[in-house]
C-alpha cells in the first residue's frame, strides 16, 4: 500500500490498543504512527514532534483525554479523535464540544478507526485558505480563511475546527438547501453512517455560538427532512 505523508500520535494506556492501531495504521500506509501511555508523554510528543493526527483516549493515568484536548486547541486546530470505553451520547457531545473532530468507542473495528484516520487527514487541508475567495462575506457574518476567524456584525466567533468547516461550506452555498449526508461526506468522510448523530451535535453547538436564540434559529436553519440551510438576505 502506498505511503501517505502524514504523522498520527496515538494516547493510549492500554498496550493492546497502541499495538493494535499502531499495526493497522501502519499497513493503511500512514508514514509515521507514535504511541505514548501517559497524559505527560503524549503532550510531550505532541509539542516536539507536531503530529497531524491524535488519536486520544479520555481516562488515562495521570489525567483525562478532555483536558489535553483544550490544551492542544489552544495552539493548534489538529484533526483529533477520541478512542474511548465511554460510549454515553453525553460523553461523545462533550468530547465534540471542546475541539474533538471525532469520536469511536472500545471495542471497535480497527479498519474503521484507519478509515476516519484517513478521512480526517484527508479533510484537514480544507481550513487552509482559497486562493479564488479569501474573505467570505453573508449577510452579517464575515469568514477569513487566510486567519481561520468568523465575526458577526464584526464581533469575533471562537469556532472548533469542524465547526469552522461546516461554517466555510454553508457560506459558500447560501440558501441552498444541504443534506445531512453531504456535510458529513464533505467535512468528515466519503462514506455516511445513518446512526452517527455528528452532524448534529456540531450544527447544535454552531447555532449556540451564531445565532440569537439556538432554540428558534434565524441562520442555520433546519428543513425538515431534507437537511439544513444557511440563510441569508444578501446572498
Amino acid at each position: 500500500m502506498p505511503k501517505v505523508q502524514s504523522k498520527v500520535l496515538i494516547i493510549d494506556d492500554e498496550k493492546e490498543i497502541l499495538e493494535l492501531i499502531h499495526t493497522v495504521l501502519t499497513r493503511e500506509g500512514i508514514d509515521q504512527v507514535l504511541t505514548a501511555s501517559t497524559a505527560r508523554d503524549g503532550l510531550t510528543q505532541f509539542h516536539q514532534e507536531q503530529p497531524d493526527l491524535v488519536i486520544l483516549d479520555i481516562m488515562l493515568p495521570d489525567g483525562e483525554g478532555y483536558d489535553i484536548c483544550k490544551q492542544i486547541r489552544d495552539v493548534s486546530h489538529v484533526p483529533i479523535i477520541f478512542l474511548s470505553a465511554k460510549g454515553e451520547e453525553s460523553d461523545k457531545i462533550v468530547g465534540l464540544a471542546i475541539g474533538g473532530d471525532d469520536y469511536i468507542t472500545k471495542p471497535f473495528s480497527p479498519k474503521e478507526v484507519a478509515y476516519r484516520v484517513k478521512a480526517q487527514l484527508r479533510r484537514s487541508s480544507y481550513l487552509q485558505p482559497s486562493q479564488a475567495e479569501p474573505v467570505i462575506k453573508k449577510g452579517p457574518f464575515e469568514l477569513n480563511e487566510q486567519q481561520a476567524e468568523l465575526t458577526k456584525n464584526g464581533a469575533a466567533i471562537e469556532l472548533t475546527p469542524k465547526e469552522l468547516m461546516l461554517m466555510t461550506y454553508f457560506m459558500q452555498h447560501p440558501n441552498r438547501v444541504i443534506s445531512k449526508e453531504t456535510l458529513y461526506q464533505t467535512v468528515w468522510g466519503e462514506d455516511f453512517f445513518g446512526s452517527d448523530n455528528t452532524v448534529m451535535v456540531h450544527i447544535r453547538r454552531l447555532r449556540e455560538k451564531i445565532e440569537h436564540s439556538p432554540s428558534t434559529p434565524e441562520f442555520l436553519v433546519t428543513v425538515k427532512g431534507l437537511g439544513y440551510k444557511f440563510v441569508v438576505k444578501d446572498a
